[in-house]
């Protein structure tokens, strides 16, 4: 199960605060996945569709909104799905040190320190908590700047102090796939996370932590379930999403700058890994993409 799960690089860079997607669709499409930000997920017009959060599964109803916290599976499909109208979806995807631990330990965000440590279970949000923050969800996707960290707080809290939340994965479930990954697969990700737009080379990246090229591929297939030339394609992959939704580049400008150097290439890979081409990625997003 686990070689089947994909860890996402989501378009956030480290400056960032937040970034907000609101946009209607026709389908689910992106896999099982997880990635080291919190994501909160608000979904209409989607009423029988599966959601699977950690050992979790269950159909939808009409509203939905879910809290996952850092590394926890996730994904919705298409399931029973059967709508009328199109899909309308506002997800919102912050990192895990967007508020530090000394911030945290104040009285004031104890509300907000318990929701973010119970989303560690992943949090389905009852209909008249929906109800109550639903315009607040759509008046953030709109706003700009500061006041748009301010309204992410206020939302938080409410969300913090809704009644009949519920957990969705067992207590006992742990999600440790991204720990085991170990300090070589760090330091690993991060020579290729600051080298993305240059040539990489097996040899160099196994040479980083002395290791041997056959010991490296091991390695990297037991620890990430990938060799070293897909997951350095996913990690530009990642950096692709960012500019194709937050840029005005070509698809040819953005590839190169990536670091392929073959646009065909570019495009096969893109849409093997996110289930559409870089076209039609970004005329997916032609709603509000908002990074902060």
């Amino acid at each position: 199960m686990k070689e089947n799960i994909i860890r996402e690089i989501t378009p956030l860079k480290e400056t960032d605060c937040f970034l907000v997607f609101d946009r209607f669709k026709n389908d689910f499409n992106f896999p099982i996945h997880y990635h080291p930000e919190y994501e909160l997920n608000f979904i209409l017009n989607a009423k029988g569709a599966l959601r699977m959060v950690g050992d979790h599964h269950d159909y939808v109803d009409e509203a939905e909104l879910v809290l996952i916290g850092p590394k926890l599976y996730h994904c919705w499909m298409n399931g029973n799905i059967k709508r009328e109208e199109q899909i309308h979806e506002i997800t919102i995807q912050f990192p895990a040190d967007l508020f530090g631990d000394e911030l945290l330990k104040k009285n004031v965000m104890r509300p907000i320190r318990d929701l973010l440590h119970n989303s560690f279970r992943g949090i389905a949000f009852s209909r008249s908590t929906i109800d109550q923050v639903k315009d607040k969800l759509v008046y953030l996707s709109k706003r700009r700047g500061f006041d748009s960290f301010l309204e992410l707080q206020s939302l938080l809290f409410d969300l913090a102090n809704s009644r009949d939340q519920r957990f969705l994965t067992n207590i006992s479930f742990q999600n440790d796939f991204e720990e085991n990954n170990g300090k070589n697969i760090d330091v690993v990700y991060q020579y290729i996370n600051q080298n993305y737009q240059q040539k990489l080379k097996l040899e160099d990246a196994a040479g980083l932590i002395n290791m041997s090229v056959v010991s490296f591929t091991r390695l990297m297939k037991q620890r990430t379930g990938k060799s070293f030339v897909e997951f350095v394609n996913e990690v530009r992959i990642g950096y692709a999403t960012r500019m194709l939704i937050d840029s005005n580049k070509s698809v040819a400008e953005i590839c190169f700058d990536c670091g392929f150097n073959n646009l065909s290439n570019f495009n096969r890979i893109f849409k093997k890994r996110q289930g559409l081409t870089p076209t039609d990625f970004r005329n997916s997003f032609v709603g509000v993409r908002n990074v902060y």
